[in-house]
């Protein structure tokens, strides 16, 4: 496999927008880092430098931390009406619709992206999910209680206060605004981390956001590394709560600096080892272009991706050779190309991690049925790559490897696929693939995991929670669960005398 040239029909002055915001936003501020520090970003086509950030370090964070206290123990934005909030969002939302291609562009050359998916998707979705709470910041509401004794209560949403978010490489753009928007219609204020891989379109989206006319302090960004800046966030004593996606490692290590610092809550979205239960009575076809969908979409950079497939033995053969089929078929090159299916994985040390677990599989017994290669001499690109006869224990059926790589296995019975699907430590999601409805109740609730996709995958929504179960974290993004997680309850309590009614 090779990568394809370009056909002619790419926008090439597309690819190298103009980056225009390479510092740290704080206060409402683009300012450079205390320490003059700054880090590269790295164009994964070809690895070649896009652009020098500004790098924050703790003192930046305490810079931050406190410009996002201020905002929110003095300011407007946690004591506005709902609908105030709300039309600020709006318009926030509709000024991220009037940047969709330059937002795209920054994270195709930032992670790899496909450029068309961008823009006709992700960023697009960014305003919705920004719309999506915006709705909600008018309708937080308590509860009147009716207590047992003479007693008047009820109870209060509150904002739980400063959050510290730290995001992602894989959806830039989506976990910026899965964190901020349920964050801000609470009235919280906060210190966002994007990924060092990726911080272009996060520093857009704040400039954006200062436009719309969110208060200065409320939203703040600072790129940075995880041991430095995402450390200061987690371990800081001025943060009342931080929400995390990525690695079960560094989710481990939020959760311990959280309680030893001020015992801030935390929620994590972290990894996933997701598997696809595909049943005989599935149409063979249809269930190889799910599977397939479900490991290469985003180069299998996402925590969901379907990487532990299990299929019927009735079926197996067949569905098995539709799936390389299609497999041989999927078109890997520069993610700015409408025809290409597959860009590159976001960095060099993921393009070697990836590489180094395909070799794993090989070694330790594997059949490598298709893939398993580097693309070209410049930029991190993968062939797509499905390796049969796994045994559940091997290293690619039990670790999260984050990229274009399925372990494809065999199963008899129902009971036996259950089994199989639950024995990893990770719980984020679940694919099942039957016409039988008895088969696909029971086993959707028989898999430990916090979604299950019944004949489809990757089905998200703005209001359908998302989280995980065991190892793969807990809290949710997206529905009014997110919303709550950056609210507390306070009840308050008044005597009731001489009344006629409790």
């Amino acid at each position: 496999m090779t990568l394809p040239s370009s056909n002619g029909k790419t926008n090439l002055s597309l690819e190298i927008p103009t980056i225009k915001f390479t510092k740290l936003f704080i206060n409402g501020e683009f300012v450079d880092s205390l320490s003059g520090k700054e880090f590269e970003t790295i164009d994964p086509r070809s690895g070649e430098v896009i652009a020098k950030i500004a790098e924050g370090t703790k003192e930046d964070i305490d810079v931050a931390v406190k410009a996002a206290r201020v905002a929110f123990d003095d300011g407007p934005w946690p004591r506005m009406p709902g609908f105030v909030r709300a039309k600020i969002m709006l318009k926030w939302a509709d000024l991220i619709d009037q940047n969709i291609e330059e937002i795209a562009a920054l994270d195709t050359i930032d992670a790899g992206k496909l450029y068309t998916f961008c823009k006709a998707v992700d960023i697009p979705g960014v305003a919705n999910i920004i719309r999506y709470y915006a709705g909600a910041a008018d309708k937080i509401h308590g509860k009147v209680l009716k207590p047992a004794r003479e007693l008047h209560a009820y109870t209060l949403m509150e904002p739980i206060g400063v959050v510290g978010h730290i995001i992602p490489w894989n959806f830039p753009s989506t976990m910026f605004a899965a964190k901020v928007a349920p964050a801000l219609a609470a009235g919280c204020t906060m210190v966002l981390k994007p990924a060092e891989q990726t911080p272009l379109s996060a520093l857009f989206y704040a400039h954006l956001a200062k436009e719309a006319g969110i208060p200065d302090g409320v939203l703040n960004v600072v790129p940075g590394f995880g041991a430095t800046a995402g450390a200061a966030i987690s371990s800081h004593m001025d943060i009342d709560k931080v929400s995390f996606t990525g690695s079960t490692e560094v989710g481990r290590e939020i959760m311990v600096s959280a309680a030893r610092s001020n015992l801030k809550p935390v929620s994590l979205e972290l990894g996933g080892k997701s598997p696809l239960l595909i049943f005989d009575d599935a149409d063979v076809n249809k269930a190889a272009e799910l599977a397939l969908l479900g490991i290469l979409f985003n180069k299998g950079e996402i925590c969901v991706a379907g990487s532990r497939v299990f299929v019927q033995e009735g079926i197996y053969d067949e569905f098995e050779k539709k799936l390389v089929e299609k497999a041989k078929a999927w078109v890997v090159g520069d993610p700015f190309d409408p025809k290409v299916q597959q860009g590159p994985q976001v960095d060099k040390k993921q393009f070697e991690k990836i590489l180094s677990y395909i070799e794993h599989g090989k070694n330790d017994g594997a059949t490598l049925l298709t893939g398993g290669k580097k693309i070209g001499d410049k930029g991190y690109y993968i062939e797509p790559t499905i390796f049969s006869n796994v045994k559940e224990d091997m290293r690619i059926a039990q670790d999260e490897i984050f990229g274009p790589v399925m372990a494809l296995m065999k199963f008899k019975t129902i009971e036996e696929a259950i089994k199989s699907a639950n024995n990893t430590k990770y719980g984020l999601a679940a694919g099942i693939v039957t016409k039988n409805l008895d088969i696909a109740n029971t086993v959707s609730r028989s898999i430990r995991a916090g979604i299950i996709w019944i004949n489809c995958y990757f089905a998200f929504g703005n209001d359908i929670p998302y989280g995980g179960y065991k190892m793969s974290g807990f809290g949710r993004d997206f529905g009014l669960e997110s919303l709550h997680k950056y609210l507390q309850v306070k009840s308050v309590v008044t005597p009731i005398y001489n009344s006629p009614w409790l």
